[in-house]
């Protein structure tokens, strides 16, 4: 075993999807406190959000296409990456696959948690505690320690920090004409995950027009598959779309993070970008239905969590299965916005 005290040059094999990458942050930050250069394998979609933590020297691609075994690829990048001499290494997901890759650039000391019977695969193995370590975030800080020791779940140094690239910001509003005459509200009507996930687009719409009646300017967020959730909340607008801005699809992920940096109001369903507002310090009120604010809640002081105590919520489901969706339809435009001034996150007078 290599001397936990001499400086490690350590190998991340990163999560596939975005909110799940930017949980991984407090990790990285916990390696970097001990001197350990930083290397992380990502898929391309998940490198802008690597570029902006601070303390990864490279960040390597993972040229799998998803639900592949791919052995040809990962035998490539494994023997590829034995040239980096890396002492540790970081397997943040539970399938056996996702080991491969350290396995074969011969990582001499590779951790990560049991998942997928991967025995031959890790030498630091170790068991997720679900009392102690409720959230994801504190179950990957926790593979910097020694096992056995797992972060409190309050501990500060569980909030994901992502660094604005204010440069390619700035950029992105001129070549998009965006302007900050007015406080912006950024809305974030899409989920990858599913439907489940999404606060109807009647109820968005509802909250567009308050915001802007207030005096802020709109702009829509979102990859190209959130195009239809945009389109949707523009119509349910009905005509009345003027000071709104649909930028599905307009932007790379990393630009949507850095835009996020300068919002008066983030509204966002359980997302990557509600992760992405939270880690850049957005004022952000977090929409959940389906999914668990206990498991990957936004961490950030100006962070506010909407949701309806309703007995099948969360039911972790991509589609409603009782098919009434209460969960979001019942929690009103009125209250996402009471909750948006009275915890003063939306710096707007009266």
């Amino acid at each position: 075993m290599h001397d936990e005290r001499s400086a490690q040059r350590a190998l991340v094999i990163a999560p596939s999807w975005v909110g799940d990458a930017i949980l991984s942050e407090p990790l990285i930050a916990a390696l970097r406190r001990r001197g350990a250069e930083v290397d992380v394998v990502a898929p391309a979609w998940c490198a802008p959000v690597y570029a902006r933590i601070e303390g990864v020297r490279r960040i390597v691609d993972a040229p799998f296409t998803h639900g592949r075994f791919g052995w040809t690829a990962r035998r490539a990048l494994g023997h590829a990456l034995r040239d980096g001499r890396y002492t540790h290494a970081y397997v943040l997901p539970n399938t056996w696959k996702s080991a491969l890759v350290p396995w074969l650039a011969r990582v001499p000391v590779r951790t990560g948690y049991v998942g997928e019977m991967r025995y031959g695969l890790l030498t630091d193995r170790r068991r997720i505690d679900r009392r102690r370590a409720p959230r994801l975030v504190a179950r990957y800080a926790a593979l910097a320690s020694s096992p056995g020791d797992m972060p409190t779940p309050h501990d500060a140094d569980l909030a994901p920090r992502l660094v604005p690239d204010a440069a390619n910001r700035d950029a992105a509003m001129r070549a998009m004409q965006l302007t900050l005459e007015r406080p912006v509200a950024i809305l974030c009507p899409g989920a990858e995950f599913g439907p489940a996930k999404r606060w109807p687009a009647e109820h968005f719409a509802a909250l567009a027009k308050r915001l802007r009646d207030d005096g802020c300017a709109i702009w829509i967020l979102g990859s190209p598959n959130d195009r239809d959730a945009a389109t949707q909340v523009l119509a349910a607008m009905q005509g009345s779309t003027t000071g709104a801005v649909d930028l599905t699809g307009r932007t790379d992920l990393g630009s949507a993070i850095d835009l996020m940096s300068v919002a008066a109001l983030v509204v966002s369903n359980d997302s990557g970008l509600m992760h992405a507002a939270a880690a850049v310090g957005a004022p952000l009120v977090a929409l959940f239905g389906s999914s668990s604010p206990a498991y990957t809640p936004p961490l950030s002081a100006k962070a506010r969590i909407a949701r309806i105590d309703i007995a099948c919520s969360p039911c972790f489901k991509r589609e409603c299965p009782l098919g009434h969706f209460r969960c979001m339809r019942d929690l009103s435009p009125d209250m996402v916005y009471n909750l948006a001034r009275s915890s003063s996150v939306l710096p707007i007078p009266h």
